[in-house]
């Protein structure tokens, strides 16, 4: 058993799911990600409900960065099925955290917002700084090193705990090449891929 660490973002960036019932969707996707589509019983919503979310967390955010004396531009949009809002501007380190700590609870702020006007959980995705582009990149690369490895050894590889968001990114890589499957296990905070040989 080989054990992997994340690399880090960015030294000089801090590092890197939704209220109620949403953290049980990015739980889902998750699940999805290790064992295929899974069935769901919920509608998909609209796009237009989609894009209306999204309008609602972005003027949510921008309250909050007027409240903090931020400046940032913020775009709403629609990406993969989901209302995605994204902050775009200099000096945010701060609204990402270490590891993507404080940039997870501005999300589940906002998708509180989001249920608090619609009734409805979202699982909207909020980036700042685009960290979870580059956050997706390093995982992506931590993936395929894991993988290497179970091929290299014929071990599993247990990485350390992440993020539902990482969890999935990771999933996402691994479950696209052949010859390994990845499963999470633990609880969260300390949840985390286990990378093997596929049976």
């Amino acid at each position: 058993m080989t054990e992997t660490s994340i690399p880090s973002a960015d030294q000089s960036v801090d590092e890197e799911n939704a209220p109620i019932e949403a953290t049980d969707d990015t739980e889902a996707e998750e699940t999805e990600a290790e064992s295929g589509p899974t069935v769901r019983e919920k509608k998909a919503p609209a796009e237009s409900e989609l894009f209306q979310q999204s309008e609602i967390a972005a003027d949510y955010v921008e309250g909050l960065l007027d409240i903090l004396d931020y400046d940032g531009d913020i775009d709403e949009l629609v990406s993969g099925g989901r209302p995605v809002v994204e902050v775009v501007g200099d000096r945010l380190q701060n609204l990402v955290g270490q590891r993507g700590a404080t940039l997870e609870a501005l999300q589940e702020l906002t998708r509180l917002a989001v249920f608090r006007q619609t009734g409805t959980p979202s699982r909207l995705l909020l980036d700042v700084g685009g960290y979870r582009a580059n956050r997706r990149k390093e995982l992506a690369a931590v993936a395929k090193n894991a993988v290497e490895k179970v091929k290299e050894h014929g071990e599993l590889v247990r990485l350390e705990p992440m993020s539902a968001f990482e969890r999935k990114c990771v999933h996402d890589v691994v479950n696209a090449m052949s010859g390994v499957e990845s499963e999470s296990e633990g609880v969260e905070p300390n949840r985390r891929i286990i990378v093997r040989p596929a049976d």
